[in-house]
């Protein structure tokens, strides 16, 4: 019984755990979009003439891959953005790393 109660503890412990991780990365991602450039990513991307990066992840047009790319090199009038990323509060906080960051953003956008 003791064995039992230490290990449905254990189980609980590992589930909670991992749902404040998961926590945190969207709360690391929104604070990324809201944040970066001083005005956030919406600025530009909530705007209709722009690309709508949520709707885009969430129909699957835009992976993860491609998302990284121009996070890293820029595309268009987007400016490289990684810099930025780096420097926000919440990703310094955390201790991120670019890739970190990256799927923190990803997965607040919509993506996997």
């Amino acid at each position: 019984m003791k064995k039992t109660l230490t290990t449905l503890a254990g189980i609980a412990l590992i589930t909670l755990s991992g749902s404040v991780f998961a926590d945190e990365a969207s709360d690391v991602g929104k604070k990324i979009y809201e944040r970066a450039f001083g005005r956030g990513c919406g600025t530009c991307h909530d705007i209709a003439s722009n690309p709508q990066l949520s709707a885009l992840i969430k129909a699957g047009s835009l992976d993860k891959a491609k998302f990284t790319t121009v996070l890293k090199e820029g595309k268009g009038g987007m400016p490289k953005a990684m810099d930025e990323i780096m420097k926000n509060a919440a990703v310094t906080k955390a201790g991120y790393s670019e890739e970190q960051a990256v799927d923190a953003l990803y997965k607040y956008l919509g993506g996997n």
